[in-house]
């Protein structure tokens, strides 16, 4: 009854596999990690668990340690082959979430084991939009240096650099990303649907230091 009942589950959740979920040893390690265990996590992965077993909404122990930004136990699942590029039903993976929440350790674990910078989340970003969007300045600088794409264009018809003008707030955080993006080569010109340019996005927008910033670096 409780197989059926799991096998339930795994359909309404999204069609995964019931193979694909924790089952015993997999789900302490999953119960490990939530609770912030970190022997309990080593112990566990000394006796072989699937490392990248799931929990019912698709996240792997990977990404749950993520989300609670558990530096150790994150470098721990790594090392024992963890996917940090496996994502969930939502399409968060270990990678994206890192960047979108400036969990830098981990982010830069992430990038050291194969992240994939390619990888775009829900809404067709990959992590540097969310990351220029959220104001994480120190995220955006080692994203730009692995070589993330500057000028993708997600499912709204933004780029990271038209995030952190519409969605921000033009203070000293975005300041400095839209510094660093200009620094890095970004096409400033790149428009959102409607066809205004960032520019002038900021001017609307009243930001005033992000306006001179783009004008200074020939933005039209």
């Amino acid at each position: 009854m409780a197989l059926k009942v799991s096998l339930k589950r795994g359909i309404l959740a999204g069609g995964l596999l019931l193979a694909g979920y924790a089952q015993g040893n997999d789900q302490a390690l999953l119960d490990a990690v939530r609770s912030g265990q970190l022997h309990a996590v080593q112990d566990l992965l000394e006796q072989g668990v699937n490392v990248n077993a799931r929990a019912l909404d698709g996240s792997n122990a990977l990404l749950l340690a993520t989300q609670a930004n558990q530096i150790d136990i994150a470098r721990a699942l790594i090392a024992a082959g963890a996917d940090v590029n496996q994502k969930n039903l939502i399409q968060d993976s270990a990678y994206l979430l890192a960047g979108a929440s400036g969990r830098n350790e981990i982010l830069q674990l992430t990038l050291a084991h194969g992240a994939d910078l390619q990888s775009t989340n829900r809404y067709g970003g990959t992590a540097l939009i969310p990351a220029c969007e959220r104001g994480h300045a120190a995220t955006v600088a080692l994203l730009i240096k692995a070589g993330t794409d500057l000028n993708h264009v997600n499912r709204l018809g933004w780029t990271c650099l038209i995030e952190a003008i519409v969605l921000a707030d033009g203070g000293p955080a975005h300041q400095d990303i839209v510094a660093q993006l200009i620094a890095a080569g970004a096409d400033l010109d790149l428009p959102d649907r409607s066809g205004i340019r960032p520019l002038r996005l900021a001017e609307q927008r009243g930001q005033s230091a992000i306006v001179k910033l783009l004008r200074d670096a020939g933005a039209s």
